[in-house]
Parts: structure tokens; sequence; C-alpha cells
């Protein structure tokens, strides 16, 4: 009995742990967004990012979205996306879309941070991520576009009425950013419940078992490609954590750390971060199997390329020499 109770309470403590840090950054943010709405200047800002926007087929005023996921993480992306979507509202190919985009460049100064104590490139890994999530991005909007499929309206579960609206006061908006906030942390938390479940059911080992004769086959060796499954389906900041031992520990050759990175960069925490997108309406043909199948494509293309370069370029551009 003690043990049921200790699982439910090291579960909450850990989604309030992690809540706390994620609401330091986004309440700035959120009161910065409200600032902007009210003083109309969102379309100034967005204008810039418009013709990239419209090529993917979204909104000028997503690219703000994208933005601050980039600079801190997909929770910060999702609460201006709350802020926003009032006023944009989004088809599920376009949350698809805007949620890609997220799922591939985000977190950047931390997680490639993490790439570079492993020995690759900062700069290399940066431009790989928003490059790719672009191009990814891309094709999904086309396939939608000529396919006519996913035009329905999306469901999203970080809506929130009359955000930004002129007739709104500011206790109204107050309230309801604050009900945002109790849901993020239901759906962290919820998260944290499915992520256990699916480790206590075996699912991972499963996962494991699959995508490891994938990565021997692109050419991600042995000894990279156990770490570089757990970057798969945790997340980069497990996986990274882990490969930076193996690489200072001289256990895996720079090579499979550089070509490992770079798969984990492109997809990462295959399971969550995939469950997150799907409550603001995304759908599994972007999110998991797009990204899934681009990252090992671009990964082996990559694989392909690097073997080809002379030795000072890539100990210059790609990797830092021992």
């Amino acid at each position: 009995m003690s043990k049921l109770t200790q699982i439910p309470k090291e579960l909450i403590t850990d989604a309030l742990t992690a809540c706390l840090e994620l609401f330091k950054v986004m309440v700035p943010i959120i009161i910065g967004v409200k600032i902007l709405q009210e003083l109309d200047l969102i379309q100034y800002i967005a204008m810039p990012l418009e013709p990239v926007m419209g090529l993917l087929g979204l909104p000028a005023e997503m690219g703000l979205v994208w933005a601050f996921a980039m600079i801190n993480n997909i929770y910060t992306g999702l609460i201006v996306l709350a802020s926003l979507i009032g006023d944009n509202p989004l088809t599920i190919a376009q949350a698809t879309i805007i949620g890609t985009l997220m799922l591939v460049a985000h977190g950047l100064p931390i997680e490639c941070a993490i790439a570079r104590k492993s020995g690759a490139r900062f700069r290399f890994q940066i431009l790989t991520r928003i490059l790719g999530a672009f191009i990814l991005c891309w094709l999904l909007n086309q396939i939608y576009v000529a396919t006519g499929t996913l035009q329905e309206p999306a469901t999203m579960l970080f809506q929130a009425d009359q955000l930004g609206g002129g007739d709104s006061s500011l206790t109204t908006w107050a309230m309801d950013q604050g009900k945002n906030l109790i849901s993020i942390f239901l759906v962290v938390l919820s998260l944290m419940v499915v992520m256990r479940f699916l480790k206590a059911i075996r699912v991972i080992d499963l996962l494991d078992a699959i995508l490891r004769p994938v990565l021997n086959l692109i050419g991600i060796g042995p000894k990279a490609s156990a770490i570089t499954v757990i970057g798969l389906t945790m997340g980069v900041s497990y996986g990274g954590g882990l490969i930076i031992n193996e690489a200072k520990s001289g256990n895996v050759g720079k090579e499979d750390v550089f070509y490992s990175l770079t798969l984990m960069g492109l997809c990462h925490s295959l399971i969550e971060d995939t469950l997150l997108i799907m409550l603001i309406g995304g759908h599994l043909s972007g999110i998991l199997w797009g990204r899934l199948i681009f990252a090992i494509i671009a990964t082996a293309g990559i694989v392909q390329l690097v073997r080809n370069l002379p030795s000072s370029f890539k100990d210059n551009y790609l990797w830092v020499s021992k």
C-alpha cells in the first residue's frame, strides 16, 4: 500500500517541479503577448515572418509561436499559441504544421548546448534543426494542399475565449490564463503517468527493438544506437545526457556521436511530445510518421555526405576534434 501511495505523490511532485520551471518563463511571455495585443503590435512584429509562414500555409502570427518555442520550449510556444488562436483559428493541417515546426526546432539554446558538450558543433546542430523543420513542414503543406486533406477546423485544448479581445477585462483575461496554466499542469501530469505506464508494459523496450536495426542501417554504430533510441523515445535531455558521458569516456566515436545527435535533434521524444502536440489538433501523419521518416532519410543522407568530406572540414564545422 505504501508503494501505491508513493507513486502518485512522486508524479504530482515531479509535475509541480517541472511546471514551476516552465511558468517562470511562460508568465512573463503571457504578459508580454497581452501587451503587444493591446497595443496592436502583433501584426507588425509578425510582418517579417509572413513570407516564411506563407510558404508553410500558416498565418504570419504563427511565426511568433515558433520563435518562442525555438528560444524556450514547446510549452512556451503553446502558451503563445493560446494567446493568439482566438484571432487565428487553425485547420488540422495548420495545427499539424505549426506543431511539427515546434517538435523539430524547439529549446535550441539548451538542446544544442547538450550537443556541443557531446562534441558536435553548436551552429551546425541549430542550422540542421531549423532548416529540417522548415523543409519537412513545407513538404507536409504541399501534400495536404495537393490532396485536400486535414482542412477541417482543429480542436485545441489550449483555446481561451476572448483572449486579446477588446471587450474583455483584464480580470477575465487573467482568469483565462490561469485556467490555461492549470491545463498545462494537468497535461504534464497526464504525460508523466502515460510514460510511467508505457515503461511498465515495456512499450519502450519494443520501440528499442524496432529502431535499433534502422539506426544500424543508416550508419549509426551499435555503441551509439542504444543511446540514440533513448533520445528518440524519451528526449534529447535523456539521450544527450547519456551520450555526453559516453563521448567523454571514449566508448563512442566522434562520428557516431555526431550522427546520433543529428538524428536526435531532428526527431526526439516520440511519445511525450507527440501526445502533447495531439492536444492542439496535430495529426499523426506529420507529428509522428512524417517527423520520424524525414529524420531517418535526412540523417542517412547526412551520413553519406559527411563520409565523403575532408577531415579538416569535419573537424572545423561538424564536430570538435579531440
